[in-house]
């Protein structure tokens, strides 16, 4: 589990509450930041995030791990988990995201298309196809009639990232808004049919939430003015 602001024990003695929240892997920037928001607006409520895939992410709540909100990468994966019970109320789009092709700096393999991504002279990472971004490479492999064969099939859209910015591969698909906060860690190679797979991102108030009074007013700041402000300097676009 990866934290912002966590509960301590010597929080839960004081009568501190607190709100865990489980997002995409590509919301980690933006959610840290509307969490230390959220802690300023509301003094003595602490802020606590896992950061995964989305697929795993429900996976570890329909076994029970307790948590407050859910922010997915996509709507399938929010569907789960509206179909196993675990979502109160109706879950709200927050965002929307797009793929592009990212590459080690100043492009060594020269990719200048989606199509390149099928190279036999490329080593290709995508993320897996149970995963939002994973998905998404699907649905624009059909659309175009190109079929990758990756190196690896990572877990988060975070993990195909790490391996392009460490020199693990000649490409990789990624969200607009990692290759964004990569900065001048990769190249960016935008591809028109990304077009065809654009995720869209709801947030829910969890059923099992230990305060569901203060887990609505975290999605409230999500998808308020300044939840769209924070998202849109990331380079997230409206849902």
């Amino acid at each position: 589990m990866t934290t912002g602001c966590s509960l301590s024990e010597s929080d839960s003695n004081t009568g501190d509450s607190g709100v865990t929240v489980f997002a995409a892997a590509s919301l980690k920037s933006t959610f840290t930041e509307l969490g230390a928001q959220f802690e300023e607006d509301n003094p003595g409520t602490k802020v606590s995030f896992n950061f995964a895939g989305s697929s795993d992410l429900v996976s570890q709540l329909s076994q029970g791990a307790p948590a407050d909100v859910f922010a997915s990468a996509d709507t399938a994966n929010m569907a789960k988990a509206v179909e196993a019970g675990l979502v109160s109320g109706e879950p709200v789009d927050f965002a929307a995201n797009t793929l592009v092709i990212v590459t080690p700096p100043g492009n060594p393999r020269g990719i200048a298309s989606f199509a390149d991504l099928a190279r036999s002279d490329s080593q290709v990472v995508v993320c897996a196809p149970q995963v939002p971004c994973g998905s998404a490479t699907e649905k624009v492999e059909r659309a175009t009639g190109v079929t990758l064969t990756p190196v690896s099939e990572e877990s988060a859209v975070t993990d195909v990232l790490g391996k392009i910015t460490s020199g693990q591969a000649d490409a990789g698909l990624v969200y607009v808004t990692d290759a964004s906060g990569a900065g001048d860690k990769v190249t960016v190679v935008p591809f028109p049919e990304s077009s065809s797979a654009i995720n869209t991102y709801p947030i829910a108030v969890l059923r099992g939430a230990a305060d569901s009074t203060a887990a609505a007013k975290f999605v409230g700041l999500v998808t308020g003015s300044r939840g769209r402000e924070v998202l849109s300097a990331a380079g997230f676009a409206a849902p």
